[in-house]
């Protein structure tokens, strides 16, 4: 049995009993029955998840994973693949948007090199777990072989575990990788089977034309891979990237551990798509943060059935989504850990 496997294998349905007591305790609050609406229900969800009454974020953790697509070839981006380590470094000096948002959530982010295109300078805050030098041109041929894309599975559950040794109470997913929108739009299109027309969008700011071109070479990666969609492993080889990959895997070792996974946007999007085909039960371990401006977000969570927390119109990628929606879990789990009850306040509820 390979890693991927003994992982799916340990996922267990989340906690039901548990929730039910918390919905008894969340009524006994010092409020009228439900007035907190999804607050209360995040709060059952995370209780239901981590199997503890009284959860405690100490440790959160965003885990932004960067790698390089080959289909950059084609004009799919209006930015050039050398964005993609550029980018890295500003992570590392802490001057991105996923930094600010991190630091605002007291989240520690963990950057982790899957696949870029070049050799980075060594960091001690990087995590270099590269696959390979970017994924091949999937508008040409497959993306990855099929032991690239478990390799990249397997990175994002080991990255995952050397983490939780240090303690993750909630995750976030991030990403960064110039040409992934293209990437994350045929993994939805496989699995959702609407058309591309309806889920290509502009990425990082392609004109008219350039949307035009990228749907193109879309039709034309799916024409000549012709990805399988019963078998996530085939889809994710022939036009996944190697971030997603990785945190597809991130996915299934946080279900495994019991650790809730607040997801980001399209690009996080499609590796949860991943990890949901993988194993369906994946999916009670997941928040939606928001939805994304990319069309294809909104298809990816009505597939799935996760709402999202909100819509600010986001599509900077990165964990920055990630990183509200972790806020918003935490101040769910403040609202059931540390407001009086009707008891122990002297409160009078309402009349029977």
């Amino acid at each position: 049995m390979n890693k991927i496997e003994q992982v799916i294998t340990e996922i267990k349905p989340i906690d039901q009993k548990l929730i039910e007591q918390t919905q008894a305790r969340l009524d006994n609050l010092t409020k009228p029955l439900g007035s907190l609406g999804r607050l209360e229900d995040l709060a059952k969800l995370i209780v239901g998840i981590s199997g503890k009454a009284s959860p405690d974020f100490k440790n959160k953790v965003i885990f932004t994973f960067a790698a390089d697509h080959g289909v950059t070839e084609e004009g799919v981006s209006p930015y050039p693949k050398e964005v993609t380590a550029q980018m890295v470094y500003n992570f590392l000096n802490g001057g991105a948007g996923i930094n600010v948002l991190a630091r605002h959530a007291q989240a520690r982010v963990v950057v982790a090199d899957l696949g870029v295109a070049s050799d980075l300078k060594p960091s001690p805050e990087l995590v270099v777990n590269k696959i390979g030098y970017g994924t091949k041109n999937m508008a040409k041929g497959q993306a990855m072989s099929r032991q690239e894309a478990i390799r990249s599975l397997e990175a994002g559950i080991e990255i995952f575990e050397a983490e939780f040794k240090k303690g993750i109470d909630i995750i976030g997913t991030g990403e960064m990788g110039i040409g992934n929108t293209t990437a994350a739009t045929c993994i939805t299109a496989v699995f959702t089977k609407k058309p591309i027309e309806d889920i290509a969008g502009r990425g990082a700011g392609l004109d008219d034309q350039g949307l035009k071109n990228k749907i193109k070479i879309i039709q034309q990666a799916l024409k000549i891979n012709q990805p399988d969609a019963a078998d996530p492993i085939d889809v994710l080889s022939k036009v996944g990237g190697f971030e997603i990959g990785g945190l597809a895997g991130v996915i299934l070792a946080a279900a495994y551990r019991k650790v809730p996974v607040v997801i980001d946007g399209f690009i996080s999007g499609a590796a949860a798509l991943i990890a949901y085909k993988l194993e369906p039960k994946t999916k009670d371990y997941m928040i939606a943060s928001h939805c994304s401006v990319e069309r294809g977000h909104r298809h990816i969570l009505n597939h799935i059935g996760l709402e999202p927390l909100f819509d600010f119109n986001l599509r900077l990628g990165e964990g920055t989504g990630a990183a509200l929606g972790i806020n918003i879990a935490e101040a769910a789990v403040k609202i059931l850990t540390q407001m009086a009850t009707f008891a122990s306040a002297g409160v009078s509820q309402k009349d029977k």
